[in-house]
């Protein structure tokens, strides 16, 4: 899912948990909210690196570049609204990346214009946690069961379609791995970044200034 070597990887470790860890964490919390304490009872309504951390993924995305966190256990049966929440806890995932990674760069253009951000380290740290966070956010994005994009598109089909759609479920897996070894990823990821990336720097250019 990433391009990097091992300094890159070192470097990039915050923004890569912040990813993980928030990304999951707000799935639980929205779903807590919508009336399912499944997360709390599973004990994901948590920070907790531990609680969120699946080791084979950790270590596939760092040696494959492609890699996952534990998925949130959830019962939409008892959500307030079962379409509401089924939406709003797929879309929570993706929106905590989106506004880390808002805020991790509002941090570095403040930084900067203080004269504070002298530091190559600090400003690749920072750099990483922007790319990292908005790189998930989009990547969940894809309508791919079981990434969060599917399952927002699911509560827009018919009841017999949207069945038929879950059903690639099962091929997810080996889908993900052939758009991997493929550059039908760079073409989705590269555009969508530098438009978000692109988005934030204007907004906050405006703000700052």
């Amino acid at each position: 899912m990433f391009d990097f070597n091992l300094m890159s990887f070192i470097a990039g470790l915050p923004g890569l948990l912040l990813a993980l860890v928030l990304h999951e964490y707000a799935h639980a919390r929205v779903a807590v909210a919508m009336g399912d304490f499944t997360p709390r009872l599973t004990g994901r309504l948590t920070l907790n690196p531990l609680a969120h951390i699946d080791i084979i993924g950790f270590i596939m995305l760092m040696i494959a570049h492609f890699g996952w966190a534990k998925p949130v256990m959830v019962n939409p049966r008892n959500f307030k609204d079962m379409k509401k929440g089924n939406i709003l806890v797929a879309l929570a995932g993706p929106a905590a990346n989106f506004i880390v990674a808002f805020v991790a760069l509002a941090i570095m253009m403040v930084l900067f214009k203080l004269g504070m951000l002298t530091s190559v380290g600090a400003k690749t740290v920072l750099s990483m946690i922007v790319l990292f966070n908005i790189n998930f956010g989009i990547f969940n994005l894809i309508p791919l069961p079981p990434l969060d994009g599917s399952k927002i598109v699911m509560e827009f089909l018919p009841g017999e379609l949207a069945y038929k759609y879950m059903g690639l479920e099962r091929y997810g897996f080996i889908i993900l791995i052939v758009i991997m070894m493929t550059p039908v990823l760079h073409y989705i990821l590269i555009p969508l970044s530098s438009l978000i990336l692109g988005t934030y720097e204007a907004i906050l250019t405006a703000l700052i200034l």
